[in-house]
């Protein structure tokens, strides 16, 4: 499986494959900061401004409450959230752009998409929509069509996480087989985020596919040492430890394996002996 940095599990929590949940609740909110504090209503009229205000304040707070039901799984309580939200301001693109995240954790593929391009209809310059748009038309088929979604988030100066949309763009170039593009992608993601578990992961992939054994085992490394590495980390760590002739190191990486995601896929090809696939 090819990784990317998800808006809905790097964004909403790294749904974006097998996201932890977590992990949304920093970045949307952080946006929603933003939001605030760039949707400040002009002075002249005070009792316009001071409505305003009010309005957008009561919208973030209940899109806040999203946010957080979303992070305890309650699915339909998050969209309740963000119905409210929208009732008091339906200009708020960032209720539209949750619940385009909603929704793809949910696998209600439409109703996401409608969502985001709402949410691009009102903030079209908004780099992390485009990002999150770019990683779901990847998913859902488009890969193609992703890039430029990528692309128009980096472009974007005020950008605040260029690495996730390079590494998105390198992912969905891998899905693609064109591992030239993903590799120009993926090194410019390393070089501004070098610790990027996805990332490493993926010029890990890349490398390990023209078997430079060297380059695959370096950035696996730089993973799989970690914490509690994932089951496609310590897959693909195994796979490179065969070619490489190292069953010491193979056997370290399977017993992991073995031991943390006994029913994951990954152990299920391993038992299988499938590692050319």
């Amino acid at each position: 499986m090819i990784r990317g940095t998800s808006p809905v599990k790097s964004v909403l929590a790294q749904f974006f494959q097998r996201f932890p949940r977590r992990a949304l609740g920093g970045m949307v909110l952080l946006a929603l900061v933003a939001a605030c504090a760039g949707n400040k209503p002009p002075a002249g009229d005070l009792q316009t401004s001071s409505d305003q205000t009010d309005i957008q304040r009561r919208a973030q707070i209940r899109l806040q409450l999203a946010v957080g039901y979303f992070e305890q799984g309650q699915m339909a309580t998050a969209l309740d959230e963000v119905k409210h939200a929208l009732q008091i301001d339906p200009n708020l693109a960032d209720g539209y752009s949750v619940r385009a995240l909603v929704y793809m954790e949910m696998g209600e593929t439409r109703l996401a998409e409608e969502n985001f391009q709402r949410a691009l209809k009102i903030a079209p310059n908004n780099p992390d929509f485009s990002n999150n748009y770019g990683w779901f038309l990847c998913h859902n088929g488009q890969e193609k069509q992703s890039i430029g979604y990528f692309d128009a988030a980096l472009q974007n100066k005020a950008y605040l996480s260029p690495a996730k949309a390079l590494n998105n763009a390198g992912a969905c170039s891998m899905r693609m087989k064109d591992n030239a593009t993903a590799e120009r992608y993926l090194l410019q993601a390393f070089r501004l985020q070098p610790n990027n578990p996805d990332t490493n992961l993926n010029l890990a992939k890349l490398a390990y596919s023209r078997n430079d054994l060297v380059q695959s085992q370096f950035y696996i490394g730089r993973v799989a040492h970690g914490e509690a590495p994932p089951p496609d980390v310590l897959w693909t760590a195994i796979k490179i430890e065969r070619k490489r002739g190292d069953l010491a190191a193979e056997t370290r990486y399977a017993s992991q394996l073995r031991r943390r995601y006994p029913n994951s896929p990954e152990y299920a090809a391993f038992l299988r002996g499938a590692f050319n696939e």
